[in-house]
């Protein structure tokens, strides 16, 4: 069932707001007696966790008998090495210990026997939640290699039986390869060359002018629509309201150093979008294994990623990784004709008998927006992040609809790494060594659903059920500014590759909905952009003081709704924090669904509440607030012939994977819309549909 389905499209007309907000006076403390229900054990439906849907699959997955053993290849799954038994995190090979571990699996008698070359791990992972911490890997067996390398394998072979999650048998190894080289492929099986230039040569570019498609942001999903569009032969214009990365990086050091804020070119706006100066996590729940986020990994390696993200369980880059990968990504767009606009804004579409027919663009650093300039294309990629808030109001001029989406607001909780590590790895903890030793630097993912009176808003007749949790948990990292207006303060955290500061920092996040947005007068499709905005960013700045001093409260006077005084826990916030009461920030039923919550985590990792844990306000840009309507297959607009919304600000992703295969899926069914491929290369792929509720 697609999104659209499931509500009701919204006509955008006039918004109605009132920035003149009362909340009730009375303010209940924390510690009041009141009748609570939390709901942390049961869950069915879109309420389970991935790993409980997964197990559940595998019960209802039937074993198919395997006819011919000999063939293709065996996967062997959960195979745990104890931790001091395994060469560490950064070890991607076949050790000793894990080949005790596959000899196991095989009931092979001599492990030292079995030929290393015919074993690939494809998945490595740390799990402390035992009592013998162990790495738990994936290994790919080529059976036809074992077998002439090793011919005893014969006879356990023919004995091997799958076994559901454990040992599963495949005839053929999915298409691998960077999605460059997947398009490559595909072109030469159509026109049937032995080779093929670089450029975008396509039989139907030869025959016509080449159409022209301009793609709006340069975040993952702008970046994987060009690199398609341009590889399948459109003509194609990149831009971009922030700089380059080089360029972008001299503006948050001007941020960071001398709080210049650089309206166009910051944390949120830039080469590579807000994911550049971020964590670089590339987890994602759209299905790891699948042809399209498999071709998107393999793309990021093409330029420069190191190979360990395609193995390991929690891969991630880090800001000084993604910046000199951008950068090879940018140089292959402009090899292959991609024209590179940076500090260029899009200010409006061009418009005519329900169509697109272009852009009108000026110098991103001209507000005035007097030398604007109009161009004309036969396509436009909106490919914009949720932080383009202007974008949002251009396209409620056009009459776009647009569907209220929920997304989750709260705070940014720091604590020390050392304390995170001794509470996960308990005396394995010394063995993290600032992200240099055996076991990765420890990281935490917590959840409570809560259902129960309290948390209902003024205007409810019923209980509200939320859930709060935690969001981009950065461990190692720090907090920065995101930001993108001197009067708003919203904050998020980041983290290099090494993951070696002291300090492991997490948003802490309630879901809101609509009816928060009318509880406070907050009217129409852009309601949720305004209860970010008028409710929270700029309260947050005028708590902090203004020059972009962020409020910050100890985690136990939170709790306490307790002013924490001038004494504070040391913040990796570099423009600074002042003491505030963060507890009064929130509308009441947002601050008691985090206060019952965070108690809740400190019951799964004890430690969390203590006063060495500070919390930052605000966090609100968790996700998009709205989601524009597009067609399922072709992913154009249902209000705009020509425009076609991808990525988070359209509200179809939530991280750098998902944006970036939304892109790539859109680049595809665009340049099949402009005759530039035949037939459905996404088959290819293994089409990964993002049109249902934001994944991270």
């Amino acid at each position: 069932m697609t999104m659209t389905s499931k509500f009701v499209p919204l006509h955008i007309g006039h918004t109605k707001s009132n920035p003149i907000i009362q909340y009730p006076n009375h303010r209940p403390s924390f510690l009041e007696h009141r009748t609570l229900r939390i709901r942390c054990a049961k869950r069915t439906g879109k309420q389970r966790y991935p790993s409980e849907k997964k197990k559940l699959k595998l019960k209802q997955k039937a074993i198919v008998e395997v006819k011919n053993k000999f063939e293709g290849f065996w996967r062997l799954s959960k195979l745990g090495v104890p931790v001091y038994n395994d060469p560490g995190k950064d070890f991607l090979g076949i050790s000793d210990a894990l080949l005790q571990e596959i000899a196991k699996a095989l009931e092979f008698p001599v492990a030292s026997m079995l030929p290393t070359e015919a074993f690939t791990v494809v998945r490595k992972s740390f799990d402390a939640r035992k009592k013998e911490p162990k790495f738990v890997y994936t290994v790919d067996m080529d059976v036809g290699k074992l077998v002439c390398l090793e011919p005893r394998m014969w006879d356990f072979i023919s004995r091997l039986e799958p076994t559901v999650g454990l040992i599963e048998h495949f005839l053929n190894e999915k298409a691998s390869g960077d999605l460059i080289s997947i398009i490559h492929d595909y072109r030469k099986s159509i026109d049937g060359q032995s080779s093929i230039q670089t450029g975008g040569w396509n039989k139907f570019a030869t025959a016509k002018k080449k159409p022209r498609v301009a793609v709006v942001g340069s975040g993952p999903s702008g970046l994987f629509a060009s690199l398609v569009l341009a590889e399948l032969g459109a003509e194609v214009t990149l831009i971009e309201r922030g700089q380059a990365v080089e360029q972008r990086g001299r503006d948050i050091g001007a941020l960071v150093v001398r709080r210049i804020l650089q309206l166009e070119s910051n944390f949120c706006f830039g080469e590579g979008g807000a994911g550049t100066w971020s964590d670089g996590k590339l987890v994602t729940r759209i299905g790891r294994n699948s042809g399209s986020v498999l071709a998107v990994m393999k793309t990021l390696v093409h330029f420069g990623a190191p190979e360990c993200i395609l193995v390991d369980g929690k891969p991630h880059l880090g800001t000084d990784r993604l910046i000199p990968l951008l950068r090879n990504f940018r140089q292959h767009l402009q090899q292959i004709g991609v024209n590179i606009k940076f500090g260029r804004r899009v200010d409006d579409l061009l418009v005519k008998n329900g169509s697109v027919l272009g852009v009108q663009v000026s110098d991103s650093r001209d507000r005035t927006k007097l030398n604007s300039e109009r161009l004309i294309y036969d396509g436009v990629v909106l490919a914009v992040g949720h932080s383009a808030r202007d974008v949002y109001h251009m396209l409620l001029s056009h009459g776009i609809d647009f569907v209220p989406k929920d997304f989750a607001v709260g705070l940014r909780v720091e604590h020390p790494q050392e304390l995170i590590n001794s509470i996960q790895y308990s005396k394995l903890a010394t063995e993290v060594c600032n992200g240099r030793g055996k076991v990765p630097v420890a990281d935490y993912k917590v959840v409570k659903y809560l259902d129960g009176d309290k948390f209902a808003t003024a205007s409810d007749s019923e209980a509200t059920k939320r859930s709060c949790y935690s969001f981009c948990m950065c461990p190692g990292g720090q907090v920065v500014l995101t930001s993108t207006d001197p009067t708003e303060l919203c904050i998020n955290g980041m983290s290099f590759s090494r993951r070696a500061s002291r300090w492991a920092n997490s948003a802490l996040v309630v879901t809101v909905s609509s009816k928060d947005f009318k509880a406070v007068n907050f009217h129409g499709p852009l309601a949720g952009v305004e209860f970010q905005v008028r409710e929270f960013e700029r309260k947050a700045a005028t708590m902090g003081g203004g020059n972009f001093v962020v409020p910050a409260q100890r985690v136990t006077d939170f709790l306490e709704q307790r002013f924490s005084g001038t004494s504070l826990p040391p913040s990796s916030y570099r423009l600074g924090v002042k003491s505030a009461n963060l507890h009064e920030l929130f509308p009441a039923h947002i601050t008691e669904a985090l206060q019952h919550s965070i108690s809740m985590f400190d019951k799964e990792l004890p430690g969390f509440v203590s006063k060495d844990g500070l919390l930052h306000g605000v966090e609100t840009r968790t996700s998009s607030p709205i989601q524009i309507p597009r067609d399922i297959d072709t992913y154009e607009s249902l209000s705009l012939k020509g425009l076609y919304p991808v990525g988070e600000g359209a509200g179809y992703a939530g991280g750098i994977v998902s944006a970036a295969v939304d892109g790539m899926c859109a680049g595809f069914s665009l340049a099949k819309n402009l005759e530039l491929c035949e037939g459905d290369l996404l088959s290819v792929l293994g089409k990964t549909h993002t049109t249902g509720f934001v994944k991270y």
